[in-house]
C-alpha cells in the first residue's frame, strides 16, 4: 500500500546518489575527532541546541506565543507531530516546544552548500528529492518513529494560502500504522501573515499554536492491520481534527490585547 504525502527520494550526503541503507536516526556519537564534528556528534547536537534557543529565544517573544496543549509535545516515545502547514515557520516553532529532537522531511535544496546541510542534519533534517518515487522517504521516515524518534509530517504536504485545511493525504495514516506512533493535529495561526509563500523576511504578528489531542494509530475493524478504507476513514477524521484545532487557534490569535503563553510553560 503506497503512500502518497511525501514524492521525495532520500539523498545521501553528497546529495547526488540515493541513499539505501536504513536512515533509523543514530544517537549523538563520541568517535574521536571526526565523530566530534559530524552532524550527528557533540557538534551537531551543540548546534541543534543553539538553533533551538535561538528560537525560543527570539520566535517565541517576538510573535508573542500563545499556545494550548503544549504539554502533549512532550510526549517519550515515538510521536507524529502533524501541524497544518502555512509558513515556514510552522516547524521550528511547533518544534522548539519539544525536548527532543524533532525529525523532519527537507528538500533537496535546502542541503547546499555542504555547511549548509551539514546544520540542516544537525538540526533533525534529512534530505529528500521531490518529484521521485516517495517509498524512500516513508520508509526512512518509519525508520526513525521504530526508533523511538518524534518525526513532524505536514498532512496537507504542501503550504495552503487560508486558514482552510487542503486535501490532506495517507501518508501520516500509513506511517502512523506501520510505526504504531500516536498522531497530535496541531492548529496554527499567524505564521501565513508573519512569513507567507515567496516572502525573504518575517514580519511580527501575533501567532497561536493549538494541539489537539492524540490519535491512536489506525487499525482495521477487529483491530487488526489497517487496510485502504481505515486508512481513507482515518485521515478523514484527521482533517476535522485540524479544521478544530485551525479555528481553535485562529480564535486564540485574534483575543485582545498582548498576552502571551509564560516561557516557563513552553520550555521544558
Amino acid at each position: 500500500m503506497a503512500p502518497s504525502v511525501v514524492t521525495w527520494r532520500i539523498l545521501d550526503r553528497r546529495g547526488t546518489l540515493p541513499r539505501r541503507q536504513n536512515l533509523a536516526v543514530s544517537r549523538w556519537k563520541l568517535r574521536g575527532p571526526a565523530g566530534l564534528l559530524a552532524d550527528d556528534g557533540l557538534a551537531g547536537l551543540l548546534a541543534w541546541r543553539a538553533a533551538r534557543g535561538l528560537i525560543r529565544t527570539l520566535l517565541f517573544r517576538i510573535y508573542r506565543l500563545r499556545v494550548t496543549g503544549y504539554e502533549r509535545l512532550r510526549a517519550d516515545g515515538p510521536l507524529i507531530f502533524a501541524p497544518v502547514h502555512r509558513s515556514h515557520l510552522d516547524g521550528p516553532l511547533v518544534g522548539s516546544m519539544s525536548h527532543h529532537r524533532v525529525r523532519y522531511l527537507g528538500k533537496e535544496e535546502l542541503f547546499h552548500p555542504k555547511p549548509l546541510g551539514w546544520f540542516m542534519r544537525s538540526i533533525g533534517t534529512f534530505p529528500v528529492r521531490r518529484g521521485e518515487a516517495d517509498l524512500d522517504a516513508m520508509k526512512a521516515a518509519l525508520g526513525l518513529l521504530k526508533g523511538g524518534e518524534a518525526m513532524l509530517v505536514f498532512p496537507e504536504g504542501t503550504r495552503q494560502p487560508s486558514d482552510d485545511i487542503g486535501p490532506v493525504f495517507d501518508g501520516t495514516a500509513w506511517l502512523a500504522a506501520k510505526s504504531g506512533a500516536p498522531v497530535l493535529p496541531v492548529g496554527i495561526a499567524g505564521t501565513r501573515e508573519a512569513m507567507p509563500s515567496g516572502a525573504r523576511f518575517p514580519k511580527r504578528t501575533q501567532v497561536a499554536i493549538v494541539v489537539g489531542e492524540p490519535f491512536a494509530p489506525p487499525t482495521g475493524p477487529d483491530g487488526g492491520r489497517a487496510r485502504r478504507p481505515d486508512m481513507t476513514a482515518w485521515t478523514a477524521t484527521l482533517r476535522d481534527a485540524l479544521e478544530d484545532c485551525q479555528q481553535r487557534a485562529r480564535a486564540l490569535a485574534n483575543q485582545p490585547g498582548r498576552a502571551r503563553t509564560p516561557m516557563r510553560n513552553l520550555v521544558p
